[in-house]
C-alpha cells in the first residue's frame, strides 16, 4: 500500500487547526466533486479528500497518522504494517464525507482498523516503540578500516548483545540506526522502536585526526636529538600498519613530513609524522660528560650573540 499525505490532499499545513482542517476539506471536496468536476481523476482525487478529512477530523486518528508521518515517510512510498505505529481502530466507524467514505484506501484500513470487529468494542491502542538514543565509542582503527563490534545494552527485561556493524571511514557524530531496537511498542503487533547509535572516537595515544575533511592524521615520533641532526629511518606508525620513512639530517623538533594518501578512511588524506625530540631516559656520569663535551664543542663554533 502506497502512503498518502492527507495535509497536501486538503491543502493545509501538518499544524493546521480544526477550523482550517473543515474549511480545506470544503474547498477542496467542491473543486474535485464529480458533479462539478469532470476529469478522469476527480473521482478518485474526491475519494482521498474524503479520506484525509475522516483521518484528521478525528483528534486520535490524527495523532495515530501524525506519528506514522513523522517517521520520515514520503507520499507515494511503499509501506508495509510493521511501520503503523499508531491506532488499531481509532474511535469511530468509517462513514462520513459527502461521498459515502466506507471506500477508504488500504492506507486507512491498517491504520484505524479494530481489533475486534466494526461494532466499536474490543479496540486496542498499538503505539510505536520508542526510538532509543545513546553513544557508541568506537577506536580509531575500527572506524578507518569499518567492522562488527558487539556491544552490550541493559533494559527491562536484562542484558543482550548485538553486532555493530561499523562502515569504514565513520567520523563522530554520525549515527547508526538499529532497525526494531529500541523501547518495545505496547499493544499487540505494535513494532519496537529503534536504536539509534551515535559514534565518539575512543582517545587514542598515538594518532590524531586532523585536516578540513578529518581525514589526515598527525603522529609524532620521537627521535634522540643525534639522530635529528644526522638523520635516520625510523619505524613509523599508521592506521594501516608500520611503515619505514627516511629522516633528513637536520630535523629540527616541530618539522612535519608527510607520507600521501596513508590516512584515515576509504578516501584517505595524508599521514604527517611530526618531529620531537626527547632526551635519554637516564643519564650516567659518562652520558653526562658527552653531553658535556658538545656543550663545549658547539659553544666555540656558535656565534656570540
Amino acid at each position: 500500500m502506497k502512503f498518502k499525505d492527507y495535509y497536501k490532499l486538503l491543502g493545509i499545513a501538518p499544524n493546521a487547526t480544526d477550523a482550517e482542517i473543515k474549511s480545506g476539506y470544503r474547498k477542496q471536496a467542491r473543486k474535485y466533486h464529480p458533479d462539478i468536476n469532470k476529469e478522469k481523476s476527480a473521482e478518485d482525487r474526491f475519494k482521498d479528500i474524503n479520506e484525509a478529512n475522516e483521518a484528521l477530523k478525528d483528534a486520535k486518528k490524527r495523532a495515530a497518522y501524525d506519528q506514522l508521518r513523522a517517521s520520515g515517510i514520503k507520499e507515494g512510498e511503499e509501506i508495509n504494517e510493521s511501520r503503523f505505529g499508531g491506532f488499531s481502530g481509532g474511535g469511530g466507524g468509517h462513514g462520513g464525507g459527502a461521498g459515502g467514505g466506507e471506500d477508504f484506501s488500504d492506507l486507512f484500513e491498517n491504520l484505524f482498523r479494530q481489533q475486534e470487529g466494526r461494532g466499536g468494542r474490543g479496540r486496542t491502542r498499538v503505539v510505536k516503540g520508542e526510538d532509543v538514543r545513546t553513544k557508541l565509542g568506537v577506536s580509531l582503527e575500527m572506524a578507518h578500516k569499518g567492522g562488527v563490534q558487539r556491544i552490550t545494552l541493559s533494559g527491562p527485561t536484562g542484558q543482550r548483545s548485538l553486532e555493530v556493524k561499523i562502515p569504514a571511514g565513520i567520523q563522530p557524530g554520525k549515527v547508526i540506526r538499529l532497525a526494531n531496537q529500541g523501547d518495545a511498542g505496547s499493544g499487540e503487533g505494535a513494532p519496537s522502536g529503534d536504536l539509534l547509535l551515535e559514534i565518539s572516537h575512543l582517545p587514542n595515544t598515538q594518532f590524531e585526526l586532523t585536516g578540513t575533511s578529518n581525514t589526515d592524521v598527525l603522529y609524532r615520533l620521537k627521535l634522540l636529538p643525534w639522530a635529528a641532526a644526522l638523520g635516520t629511518k625510523a619505524q613509523v606508525a599508521t592506521l594501516d600498519g608500520n611503515v619505514e620513512l627516511g629522516i633528513p639530517a637536520g630535523s629540527n623538533a616541530g618539522r612535519k613530513l608527510r607520507l600521501k594518501g596513508r590516512g584515515f578512511g576509504p578516501k584517505p588524506g595524508d599521514h604527517y609524522v611530526q618531529v620531537e625530540l626527547v632526551n635519554p631516559d637516564t643519564l650516567d656520569d659518562s652520558d653526562r660528560a658527552a653531553f658535556a663535551a658538545l656543550a663545549k664543542h658547539f659553544a666555540a663554533k656558535m656565534p656570540a650573540e
